[in-house]
């Protein structure tokens, strides 16, 4: 008998327990939390947060974040068995219903804190049904998440007043710190808000919620909750509560970060506080002094080259300025580069092979198919070596070595490194976008001289904790070539130095790069040492150019103070030269290997079997008359009566500069007037027109085009042919202007060498 009673016991447990299962399985209970958008430094601590959907103030808490103090206070004081009892506690269910029953009306409650999870959850009217439906939801959840957990979801939820829900929420508006910095008397004031929020509300009833506090504090005492010394600390803390802004820091990061991640409650980023914080302040008051200036704006990126994280992330220089275009994130803006650029066109020059550092270009005005670039100072240096183009961004040497290595060459690179508006503008591109004739942002720049940094490996920036570090990178340049550029951009002779940074013990060690763009609406600075990459641009986002905005002196001052602040003579010292670079001696001249012409030779770096091997050729041997007044051939050399001389091999648009400039120049005598021989090599360069150009004239008033030639420097005189007839001679050096007849128009220039050039044009009349 005994044993039928019991088996039917058991069965009766057995189904009471499947009947439980099978209701949680019909009618589960899974309630979707929506909680307030909170960015957080790379250390945990919230720099920026957004209301929730509801505009609430809910910020996710993790469990960690619940610290031991915490936890002990809200147990004793909400629920003592917490941790003992299934959802429910029957003694407190039972203690309550003879309270109520007994006075007639509801004395006494019984909520757990499992119960109040569920209320808080899905709110319901205070009745007995809705309690019963309390309790079983409060047992689902008992079922589904551990103690812990529950915790974690009351901590977040708890109410306080207004739109605030959540410890972590409180904690920060009205402590402005995070939980787990609270004192004993700042979390025993949190958890008694909840029970009374509009009575005990902070910031409005601080001495209500004072001795609110006190009177729990001394029950705690009491119970020896705590030692007695604890507790008369905890009573003599004074209680000054006022509601605070929440953080405010990075806003254009944050926002970015919340339009991507927009259901994540938590978003760590690898922003550095201390850093972020003094940057914000350094662009804002720098910004400041020069609003007089017209210039309003200006944005900073921070990368450390190590891990790539993004520590800084300046926008704007105030967000909350809507009248120059503060809420406009200046990181992400497509914008006209300038001259910053240059340094991977060279880097690429250097990997081609094509130039070293004491390679000569020369710095003189050319013609590039109809472009005609010019300096940032409208002057003009001759015969210059690569690393003094590269450090005084010279524009015409630049746009050679651009036409030598290939527009496509270049675009490659920017595309292989990010560039996403020149991949987008990469079929209209020319020669001009080494000046700045292309669009790009503050961050691709940053990342771009990232790998300068990281010995030519691009890797991705990391803007907050869930990217992946990308420990191998893309190499996009050779860690010889990056060397090289790095020494160059190093050099502190170069007129972009800021004049007050001239001699003065302030000046960082870093290598760095200007560009100002054209119209002067965009300055950039960009600066790297070992351990960080920092982008500078100064401007205003209308566009609106400036006379006095340059990249030396209103970006750079910027990016040095930023660099002494955050890096300061840094420890992780500086770059070593790889094996693969060596030292040979070349000719000043040319900066080519010596040759019997070359009396002096200087030490030039160059990368082991990529460096071009070439002959000086600055100079040639001339056959000339006892009085250099007349040159001979081979083919005209007489059997005595001559010498053989020594006289410059200057290229054509060399001759033409210091003809323009009158500068004196050794110039090879006439070649002699009885020679019958035609030459074939060294034709003239026909600069003007612009051969395949279409030119418009009107009827009424004929405008005439200019013919201009580049010719060697034995030739005295150059013929001009318009349609195969002659139209005119004279010196190579001199303009000639002609108006031209309708229609296809074939011009061609001859020297008195017998050498002729042919470029074709379109007339029509407008």
């Amino acid at each position: 008998m005994k044993n039928s009673k019991a088996r039917k016991g058991l069965l009766a447990l057995i189904g009471l327990i499947l009947l439980f299962f099978v209701l949680d399985l019909a009618f589960p209970f899974h309630p979707q939390i929506r909680y307030a958008t909170q960015i957080t430094d790379q250390k945990g601590r919230v720099i920026h947060a957004f209301l929730s959907k509801e505009d609430k103030w809910r910020l996710y808490s993790n469990v960690n974040e619940i610290t031991p103090l915490l936890r002990k206070t809200l147990i004793y004081k909400e629920d003592q068995y917490f941790y003992c009892h299934p959802g429910v506690n029957p003694f407190a269910v039972a203690r309550a219903a003879v309270k109520n029953v007994f006075s007639g009306r509801r004395t006494s409650g019984a909520s757990t804190i499992t119960m109040q999870v569920v209320r808080l959850m899905e709110p319901r009217r205070r009745t007995y049904f809705n309690k019963v439906v309390e309790m079983w939801h409060a047992f689902q959840l008992e079922m589904h998440y551990s103690k812990d957990e529950i915790l974690q979801l009351y901590v977040n939820l708890v109410p306080y007043g207004g739109n605030i829900e959540g410890i972590k929420a409180a904690s920060l508006l009205y402590f402005g710190k995070a939980p787990q910095l609270l004192s004993l008397a700042e979390i025993t004031a949190l958890t008694i808000v909840p029970n009374r929020p509009s009575g005990l509300r902070p910031g409005t009833r601080n001495d209500a919620l004072r001795e609110a506090r006190n009177s729990w504090l001394k029950r705690f005492e009491a119970d020896e909750l705590f030692e007695s010394t604890v507790i008369r600390d905890a009573l003599e803390e004074p209680l000054n509560i006022r509601r605070l802004q929440t953080p405010r820091f990075a806003p254009h990061l944050s926002i970015r970060l919340k339009q991507q991640h927009p259901d994540e409650p938590v978003i760590r980023t690898n922003l550095n506080l201390q850093a972020q914080s003094q940057i914000e302040e350094q662009v804002r008051n720098y910004i400041n002094r020069r609003q007089l200036m017209n210039i309003h704006n200006a944005a900073v990126l921070v990368v450390n080259n190590e891990t790539m994280q993004v520590e800084a992330y300046v926008g704007s220089a105030d967000f909350n300025n809507p009248f120059d275009g503060g809420q406009v994130d200046g990181v992400r803006a497509v914008r006209s580069p300038g001259s910053t650029l240059k340094p991977l066109l060279y880097a690429a020059a250097f990997d081609a092979g094509i130039i070293t550092p004491k390679s000569v270009l020369n710095d003189v005005p050319g013609n590039f198919n109809g472009y005609e670039p010019e300096n940032f100072d409208k002057h003009f240096n001759g015969a210059v070596t690569t690393e003094f183009a590269l450090a005084n961004s010279l524009n015409i040497p630049a746009v050679k070595v651009l036409k030598d290595i290939g527009t496509p060459a270049l675009i490659a690179k920017l595309r292989k490194a990010g560039f996403k508006t020149v991949d987008k503008q990469a079929k209209d591109l020319g020669l001009s976008m080494i000046l700045g004739g292309c669009g790009v942002t503050l961050e691709e720049l940053t990342r771009l001289f990232a790998a300068f940094a990281n010995e030519g490996k691009l890797r991705n920036l990391r803007l907050s904790g869930g990217d992946v570090e990308d420990k191998k990178g893309t190499a996009i340049l050779s860690e010889e070539a990056t060397f090289l550029t790095t020494s160059i951009l190093t050099q502190i002779t170069r007129p972009d130095l800021p004049t007050n940074f001239d001699n003065t013990y302030h000046l960082p060690r870093i290598a760095w790069k200007t560009g100002t763009s054209y119209g002067k609406r965009d300055a950039w600075s960009i600066g790297y040492n070992r351990r960080y990459t920092v982008g500078v641009w100064v401007g205003n986002f209308s566009g609106e150019g400036v006379p006095e905005l340059s990249g030396a002196n209103t970006a750079t001052p910027l990016l040095f103070s930023i660099f002494n602040a955050l890096d300061y003579n840094s420890p992780k010292g500086w770059y070593k030269s790889p094996a693969n670079i060596s030292l040979r001696n070349v000719c000043p001249v040319s900066g080519d290997i010596p040759s019997d012409f070359c009396d002096h030779q200087i030490p030039d770096q160059y990368i082991v079997g990529t460096s071009a091997y070439s002959k000086c050729q600055h100079m040639r041997w001339v056959f000339t008359d006892a009085a250099a007044k007349m040159s001979y051939c081979t083919y005209c050399l007489p059997e005595k009566g001559f010498e053989k001389k020594a006289y410059p091999n200057l290229a054509p648009e060399l001759i033409a500069f210091y003809e323009l400039q009158k500068l004196p120049y050794q110039k090879i005598p006439p070649h002699n007037p009885q020679c019958e021989r035609v030459f074939h090599e060294g034709a003239p360069l026909i600069v003007s027109p612009n051969d395949g150009s279409e030119y418009y004239i009107r009827k009424d008033e004929p405008q005439q085009i200019q013919l201009a030639c580049q010719a060697a420097n034995d030739v005295q005189e150059v013929y001009w042919y318009v349609n195969d007839k002659l139209y005119q001679k004279s010196p190579p050096q001199e303009s000639v202007f002609l108006s031209p007849p309708l229609g296809r128009v074939k011009i061609s220039c001859s020297d008195d060498k017998g050498r002729n050039s042919d470029v074709w044009i379109v007339v029509k009349r407008m």
